[in-house]
């Protein structure tokens, strides 16, 4: 009796070893169960730049997946929590607050707009919240030190500026250049990008340059101010909504040059279109997307399986617009890093993961493109490649270029 007993005892002790084990292998940070993973983010789901707001809809359809075909990701279930912050800063920092402290996130992923943005990377690198591959491609993202818990997702758009500084140089060295910019950090992120790609051409070659606010209704004045100063390029950093009313002033009053767009606003469907695609015709701009109305990628398996997607789990969203394919690839980053997690899903272990990336690959990436991190690299993407509007669509052109 007593041996039942001592074997009763060693049972006992070994599952309570193993159950001891398994607590021990499982470190949770905040909004992590063994069923469940919580992710925030602030969007623009109205106002003047709710046209991005179906990026993060496109991410949320993206989990939405993986739950429903995987079980998730390592057992646990993404609840993207998604807040309307209408592009206003003070509207961030109040959601963002609410995300942290009450919903208790264990990120934040996809936060959009670089005002907005910066409105809140303060807060959450003090409370050493993960914010990662925000949606927005100014510089400041790729600061470490100043800023260790912020990763970016896009190329800077500094590097972009760079990139149609250099072709200008290089094919319209007598370009008189006017400049429209909104103002504030993100349009003054292209410009100084700019300004340093022309280096000192820069005071020769441009001969205007204005801005617009994000409460205007229009950009009409703007548009014939640049005209009027004689430019005959056009470097059009703007949203999306001020993207289209640009290129359709532009066009409607006779003034033709050669125009650069920033690649934040090339969505044909939220652009293109509602601007005219006779009036955009010849545009040149860049991208590290495969664009889904390319014919090229007709037949494309990702581009396939991502309109796939998007009939089954998006199927109020348009899959031509640019928006929703680059929602759905940066989803699959966020689920890479939390794969790479196994149970330890602290924050610390999030960030560490975010910032070891080597050479990942996401299929709906132009080819020779790639996401790599480190602890020092906290910019995802650092590659694209120039493209042009033909009436039709975007055709790309010239080689994969990068940050050097």
């Amino acid at each position: 009796m007593m041996r039942m007993i001592g074997r009763h005892s060693a049972a006992i002790f070994v599952a309570a070893a193993l159950s001891a084990g398994s607590a021990a292998a499982a470190n949770y940070g905040p909004g992590v169960t063994d069923t469940e993973i919580k992710l925030g983010s602030t969007n623009p789901f109205s106002g003047p730049a709710s046209a991005y707001g179906t990026i993060a809809k496109a991410a949320s359809a993206y989990f939405d997946k993986v739950n429903a075909e995987q079980g998730g990701v390592n057992g646990r279930k993404i609840d993207f929590i998604m807040r309307d912050d209408g592009y206003s800063p003070p509207k961030t920092v109040e959601q963002a607050r609410k995300l942290v402290e009450q919903d208790q996130v264990l990120a934040m992923f996809q936060n959009l707009g670089t005002p907005t943005n910066t409105a809140i990377v303060k807060y959450l690198n003090a409370k050493k919240v993960p914010h990662l591959f925000v949606a927005t491609g100014a510089s400041k993202w790729d600061q470490p030190d100043k800023y260790p818990w912020t990763t970016g997702w896009q190329p800077s758009y500094q590097t972009e500026a760079k990139v149609y500084a250099k072709y200008i140089l290089e094919n319209l060295p007598n370009a008189k250049i006017g400049i429209l910019y909104q103002n504030d950090d993100y349009g003054k992120d292209y410009l100084e990008g700019f300004h340093e790609g022309l280096g000192d051409k820069a005071k020769d070659l441009i001969v205007a340059e204005v801005s617009y606010e994000v409460t205007d209704p229009t950009v009409d004045s703007q548009i014939i101010s640049l005209k009027d100063s004689g430019a005959d390029v056009f470097f059009n950093v703007t949203t999306p909504k001020f993207a289209a009313q640009a290129i359709r002033k532009a066009y409607d009053i006779g003034w033709h040059p050669t125009q650069f767009l920033n690649n934040v606003s090339t969505s044909k469907a939220a652009v293109i279109d509602p601007a005219g695609v006779e009036k955009a015709k010849g545009i040149i701009s860049s991208y590290y997307l495969k664009d889904p109305t390319d014919p090229q990628w007709n037949d494309d398996p990702a581009v396939q399986a991502y309109r796939e997607f998007m009939a089954q789990y998006y199927p109020d969203g348009d899959p031509a617009d640019l928006f929703n394919i680059y929602g759905y690839a940066v989803a699959q980053l966020m689920v890479e890093v939390i794969r790479k997690c196994g149970d330890d899903l602290t924050r610390e272990n999030l960030m560490k993961q975010a910032l070891s990336v080597d050479h990942f690959e996401i299929a709906t990436l132009l080819p020779g493109i790639s996401v790599t991190t480190g602890p020092d690299d906290h910019a995802a993407l650092e590659q694209l490649q120039l493209q042009q509007f033909d009436g039709k669509e975007w055709v790309l052109f010239g080689d994969i270029v990068g940050t050097e």
